[in-house]
């Protein structure tokens, strides 16, 4: 199937997205924040990538933006629980930027697998 880059600063969220992923036969690399998740891309592309929008050291935006720049044709997923505002607010600044998904954490097994494949096809 495909390379996803998941990144996330909440580790069980990363273990359960890697775990569903694995089991629909991607190959997965984790990253704890979006530099993190920037510097492991640029090292290694993959075909998607699933990104939290509140994480430290490099929010969801900035690394959506900067990924956009940089590799135009990356096709990222957005997340989010929401933080000091609401997810949706969130996630809209994602779609109008690029993102070509967006979901609202808790996400379910089959909203990620159904938002991995439509990206993907």
């Amino acid at each position: 199937m495909a390379r996803i880059l998941v990144i996330d600063d909440d580790p069980w969220v990363l273990k359960i997205f890697r775990q569903i992923l694995e089991d629909d036969g991607h190959v997965v690399s984790t990253a704890s924040n979006g530099q993190e998740g920037l510097d492991l891309f640029r090292q290694n592309p993959t075909e998607l990538i699933i990104t939290d929008m509140v994480m430290p050291v490099k929010d969801g935006l900035k690394l959506i933006m900067e990924l956009e720049k940089e590799f135009p044709n990356v096709p990222a997923i957005a997340i989010s629980g929401g933080g000091v505002i609401e997810p949706e607010r969130y996630l809209t600044l994602a779609e109008s930027i690029g993102t070509r998904k967006t979901l609202i954490k808790p996400v379910s097994k089959q909203d990620l697998l159904d938002a991995v494949h439509s990206v993907l096809n």
